[in-house]
């Protein structure tokens, strides 16, 4: 467990304390800022708790350090969307009410890709729909100038639909994706980080879940220099699922932060969250906060986050927090674990103690390792491409 630890908001009922005399312990997530106006962010100083993994310097300029009054004025990358009956893809104005619709930017680099974006690129799919292929949306980067970039996705309700977003190229970008899912829909977004080795890529992707759907977010990040996403579920009807799950593989220099939230403030929703990293070589950094709020007001919430980093080699580091702000005494469950570490010694025993060498034994561990996440996706060709990049990955190991 971080040094935040587990955060528990204890609020007193009328006649035990006054509200002056309330105990909080620690900083609720529900209190952080958000707003679409830059200005409410200040320029980061890198003494923020939300920013105090992120090398600032490496950013840049996504984060407008010279001040409000600047943009991001890069080309955007290129989104294409394959074609489906039943789907929809418009270039959209600012001004455009969908926008933002139930998306508040909630730090300095979304709220500057909020500013900055001109026109956003809006995916809507009908509803009672079932695919049989996944609807593949290519970002293809080709620009080393810092832009901002907005994409809305709506998918209707009781329509079955697996997303693949593939980042690729050259990019340097601050974006803001949203998912709106409809009534009884069933989601399954994969989000691959496949940019170019110095690629600059910091993200909000955040959904809203209507009543009695499921929204499986999964992130693969393996691209670029530094990534930064933060993955964000709101509960909007009762009923509703989600599964969050991460992988992420960190080579020497590179820095991937992944932050996620879930917000229940709906009874009976259910969310779990699995992410797990492996790093190899000097300087490689991994990141993972993961932020599960219960609200006061929510009855039969279901919730366990877990994170795991795997230390390959001398020189990496991981930072792994997870945090779990309960505000009720109703619910049915709710957990978090969290490790960092090397190989397990007593699994390397096992297979070695049946005449498996040692280098075998450690590439055997780190592909079950990986796999756990893997075969979540659930998509097959993403499957088998994500082993093929995993695969090359762990062939360049020293062990």
């Amino acid at each position: 467990m971080g040094e935040e630890g587990e955060e528990l908001v204890v609020k007193q009922t009328a006649g035990q304390q006054s509200d002056a005399e309330e105990v909080t312990y620690g900083t609720s997530r529900a209190d952080r800022q958000t707003s679409f106006d830059l200005a409410d962010f200040p320029v980061l100083t890198g003494e923020e708790e939300d920013w105090r993994f992120t090398p600032l310097h490496r950013l840049a300029g996504l984060h407008l350090p010279e001040g409000d009054d600047t943009l991001l004025t890069g080309p955007a990358p290129q989104v294409t969307v394959t074609e489906h009956e039943g789907v929809t893809i418009e270039t959209v104005g600012r001004d455009d009410n969908r926008l933002g619709s139930f998306m508040v930017p909630d730090d300095r680099t979304s709220a500057a890709a909020w500013a900055s974006f001109s026109e956003a690129t809006v995916i809507t799919v009908a509803d009672n729909l079932e695919f049989e292929k996944p609807l593949e949306i290519s970002v293809q980067g080709n620009s080393k100038d810092p832009a901002a970039q907005h994409i809305y996705i709506a998918v209707g309700a009781n329509t079955h639909v697996d997303l693949v977003i593939n980042q690729t190229g050259q990019a340097v970008v601050s974006q803001n994706i949203e998912f709106a899912v409809g009534q009884g829909a069933n989601v399954n977004v994969v989000s691959l980080q496949a940019w170019d080795d110095d690629a600059v890529h910091v993200g909000s992707q955040q959904a809203s879940l209507g009543k009695d759907s499921t929204f499986k977010h999964v992130v693969i990040s393996y691209g670029g220099s530094l990534v930064r996403l933060t993955p964000i579920t709101r509960f909007a009807g009762e009923g509703a699922t989600t599964n969050m799950y991460g992988l992420y593989f960190a080579d020497a220099g590179q820095h991937l932060e992944h932050r996620i939230f879930i917000d229940h403030s709906t009874n009976n929703c259910t969310s779990d969250a699995l992410y797990k990293g492996a790093l190899q070589g000097k300087g490689a950094r991994a990141v993972w906060v993961g932020d599960v709020l219960i609200r006061g007001n929510t009855s039969g919430t279901d919730s366990y986050e877990k994170n795991e980093n795997l230390l390959l080699s001398e020189g990496a580091h991981a930072d792994s927090i997870p945090n779990l702000e309960i505000e009720t005494g109703i619910i049915d469950s709710g957990g978090h674990a969290s490790s960092v570490g090397r190989f397990d010694e007593s699994q390397l025993f096992y297979l070695m103690a049946r005449g498996i060498p040692e280098p075998t034994a450690r590439k055997l561990i780190l592909r079950g390792f990986l796999n756990e996440v893997i075969q979540k996706i659930g998509i097959e060709e993403v499957e088998e491409a994500v082993t093929e990049v995993m695969e090359r990955e762990i062939a360049d190991v020293a062990l």
